[in-house]
């Protein structure tokens, strides 16, 4: 009974945590540019694991570091940046319901690239969750039509990624321990993200002179502490009491908390947007049940 309420407290946290991370990128908007703000985060982020994981790069075997460094840019490097380009057009909590479609990416990556074999029952899920990503943005371009809603393709990319990083580390990573690929992946992707530092004019006195500057550093600290490197040893931790399924059911709960905080920041969410969101939802679990 104990190990039951102690798997349900992980999933709730993990959901509080990486939902919350929508709108922290929001909030760290306000100060910093995108690049700015997907650049710092990485660096922030590589940062906190080297202190926790550095020793453990060792056990990396010398023919894994290939994929070491396209599990970085893929899963990590290049979706700091592409959620952060969104944001600036639409609405966290609708970035955070785009993002669920991340299960079904996996599904048509592992299928049309990797081989990997899918069921009717998947391939229904799939559809069913790209009608409400349809259903969605085009609702949220009507409702909001000061956004350029084409901005949402940024988040389509990013879970593109996402998927294409899930099945590299389960094909070529699998017998490589989870904190090691976490901070062999930042070991990568730092140095470039330092590079983007210098040429986007971090360093420019004007860029500390932003009166929403302070604040922007924080939300992007507790973002990377938080939502970034902490969150994936709670995952890892989930994974290990329970099951791959019951871990991943952290999807469903992700954009509730998400979309809680987009109407706390008074972000407009209409009825259909809603039911677009229970489609997406929908399409999701039918492509991951038993």
């Amino acid at each position: 009974m104990k190990h039951i309420n102690i798997k349900w407290a992980y999933l709730l946290l993990l959901s509080l945590i990486w939902g919350s991370s929508f709108i922290l990128i929001k909030k760290g908007l306000t100060g910093l540019s995108p690049l700015h703000l997907g650049a710092l985060r990485t660096v922030i982020t590589a940062m906190i694991l080297f202190v926790v994981g550095f020793g453990s790069v060792k056990t990396i075997a010398k023919n894994k570091w290939k994929w070491i460094a396209v599990s970085g840019f893929l899963g990590s490097f290049f979706p700091a940046f592409l959620f952060a380009i969104a944001e600036t057009e639409i609405d966290s909590a609708v970035a955070s319901i785009l993002n669920s479609l991340v299960p079904l990416s996996t599904i048509l990556i592992g299928f049309s690239i990797f081989g990997i074999a899918s069921t009717k029952r998947q391939v229904l899920g799939v559809v069913i969750g790209f009608i409400g990503t349809a259903l969605l943005i085009f609702e949220g371009a009507e409702l909001n039509p000061d956004q350029n809603y084409l901005y949402a393709g940024f988040v389509l990319v990013a879970t593109l990624m996402y998927a294409m990083n899930v099945n590299i580390i389960k094909r070529y990573l699998h017998d490589v321990k989870p904190l090691a690929i976490a901070t062999g992946n930042y070991m990568i992707i730092v140095i470039p993200a330092l590079i983007v530092l210098l040429f986007s004019g971090f360093f420019r006195t004007e860029t500390y002179e932003h009166p929403q500057f302070g604040m922007a550093l924080l939300y992007i600290t507790t973002l990377s502490l938080f939502g970034t490197a902490l969150a994936k040893v709670l995952f890892n931790k989930l994974i290990h009491i329970s099951t791959p399924v019951f871990a991943s059911s952290v999807t469903y709960l992700m954009p509730i908390v998400a979309l809680i905080w987009g109407v706390l920041d008074d972000e407009g969410f209409s009825l259909l947007q809603g039911i677009a969101a229970l489609i997406i939802l929908l399409g999701v679990y039918l492509s991951h049940r038993r």
